[in-house]
């Protein structure tokens, strides 16, 4: 059997039970225009343990497949990612909550 490849990648989503998606940039340069064009593949990978958390920067190695899009396993976690767990809705009512906001009458006058 031939070589399994490796990417790595960062976590955006761990909401399913042992696996997440990772995200894979890389760059490609258009054909016709000669831009570099950042191109984006998410992959799902198997986590046998559910160690991997949203923004971490994992590995990932091609397997056999383990379900109907899961070709993937995580080899290892390169660094840990500290993005928030809360929605940004949330944040900007709270903000608003405890700010005064002036009636659109008044900033229009």
């Amino acid at each position: 059997m031939g070589s399994q490849r490796v990417l790595q990648g960062t976590v955006v989503s761990n909401k399913m039970q042992k696996t997440v998606v990772v995200a894979v940039e890389r760059k490609k340069t258009h054909r016709l225009y000669h831009k570099v064009v950042t191109v984006t593949g998410r992959y799902k990978a198997h986590d046998e343990n559910n160690e991997c958390r949203l923004g971490d920067v994992v590995r990932i190695q091609e397997c056999r497949p383990l379900s109907k899009e899961k070709r993937w396993r995580v080899i290892e976690i390169v660094s840990r990612g500290d993005v928030a767990e809360v929605a940004p809705e949330t944040i900007g009512r709270e903000i608003e909550a405890t700010t005064q906001v002036a009636p659109k009458s008044e900033v229009s006058a």
